[in-house]
C-alpha cells in the first residue's frame, strides 16, 4: 500500500497536537494498515487524555482533602493557643480559671490525637494498604471491642447501653470494632445525658447485622447522604466529619455495609466477598 507523503506530515502534525492537549479526532474509515495505524493512535491518545483527566481529577481531590484538614486542625490549634495566653494572663491565685483553661487544652489535645488517628486510618483504606482478616466471631465480642474506649464518654454522660442479641458475624474483629466503635460514639454525642443507646445484633437470609439507636432527635432522609461525606456529615460544631465514613469504609471495605434509618444505624455482613 502506498500512503503519500503528505498524508504521514499530516498525520504527524496531528500526532503533535494531541500532545499538545488538542482533542481531535484521527480515526479513518478507509480499509487497510493505514486505518488501523490511525485508529490506534486515535485509541492511544483517548486513553492518554482519560489518564490525564483522571490524574487532575486525583490532584483536585488531595487539594480538597488537604485543605479540609488544615481548616479541621486550626480550629483546634487556634482554640488552645488562646486558652494558652488566657493561662498565661491569669491571676497567680485564681487556681479555678487556670484549671479551666488546662481542661480545655487538654480537650483539644485529645481531639487532635483522634483526628490525626483517623486520618491515617482513612489514609490506610484509601490507598488499599488494608488487609481485611476476616474471621467467625460472636457480635457480643466485637460489641465489648467497640465499647472499650468509649466508657468514659459514656461515663460522662451518664448514658445507659442496652444490648439486645448474640450472633456470628464474619468480618475483620479489629477494623469493624473501630468502625462500630464509631458508630456508637456518634450516638453518644448525639444522645441526650441520662439517656439509653440500644445495641441490637441478629440476622436474617441475607446478612447478620448489628444495629445502633441513640436518644436523639434522628436523622431526616434528606440529610442521610451527606453523613458519609468527609467533612461534611457531622451534625456538631465540635465533630470533624471523618468518623462516619471511616466507619463506613471499613464495612464497605470488607463487603459490607451501613444503613440509616431515624436513629438507627445498622451495619451489615455479608458472608461472601
Amino acid at each position: 500500500m502506498l500512503i503519500k507523503k503528505s498524508e504521514i506530515e499530516k498525520l504527524s502534525a496531528n500526532i503533535r497536537r494531541i500532545i499538545d492537549g488538542e482533542d481531535i479526532d484521527i480515526r479513518d474509515n478507509r480499509e487497510g494498515v493505514w486505518k488501523i495505524l490511525k485508529n490506534d493512535i486515535h485509541t492511544l491518545a483517548s486513553l492518554k487524555n482519560e489518564q490525564v483527566a483522571n490524574l487532575q481529577q486525583e490532584r483536585d481531590t488531595m487539594k480538597n482533602t488537604l485543605e479540609n484538614i488544615s481548616h479541621q486542625i486550626k480550629t483546634p490549634l487556634t482554640s488552645m493557643l488562646l486558652m494558652t495566653d488566657l493561662l498565661e494572663s491569669a491571676p497567680q491565685d485564681n487556681s479555678e480559671k487556670s484549671a479551666e483553661f488546662i481542661a480545655n487544652i487538654k480537650t483539644g489535645l485529645m481531639r487532635l490525637e483522634w483526628l490525626s488517628t483517623m486520618l491515617l486510618k482513612m489514609a490506610k483504606l484509601d490507598a488499599g494498604a488494608v488487609e481485611f482478616s476476616r474471621s467467625r466471631i460472636q457480635s457480643s465480642e466485637l460489641i465489648s471491642l467497640a465499647l472499650e474506649p468509649l466508657q468514659i464518654l459514656i461515663d460522662v454522660n451518664n448514658q445507659r447501653i442496652e444490648i439486645l442479641g448474640n450472633v456470628e458475624l464474619f468480618c475483620d474483629k479489629g477494623w469493624t470494632a473501630e468502625s462500630l466503635s464509631n458508630i456508637i460514639k456518634n450516638a453518644s454525642e448525639y444522645s441526650p445525658t441520662d439517656s439509653v443507646i440500644k445495641i441490637e445484633a441478629g440476622e436474617n437470609p441475607i446478612c447478620g447485622w448489628i444495629s445502633v439507636t441513640d436518644s436523639g432527635t434522628g436523622i431526616a432522609k434528606t440529610d442521610i447522604p451527606k453523613l458519609f461525606k468527609r467533612f461534611e456529615g457531622s451534625r456538631s460544631d465540635k465533630g470533624f466529619g471523618v468518623g462516619l465514613p471511616l466507619a463506613l469504609g471499613i464495612m464497605r471495605g470488607q463487603n459490607g455495609d451501613i444503613e440509616v434509618e431515624g436513629s438507627t444505624f445498622t451495619l451489615k455482613f455479608y458472608e461472601s466477598d
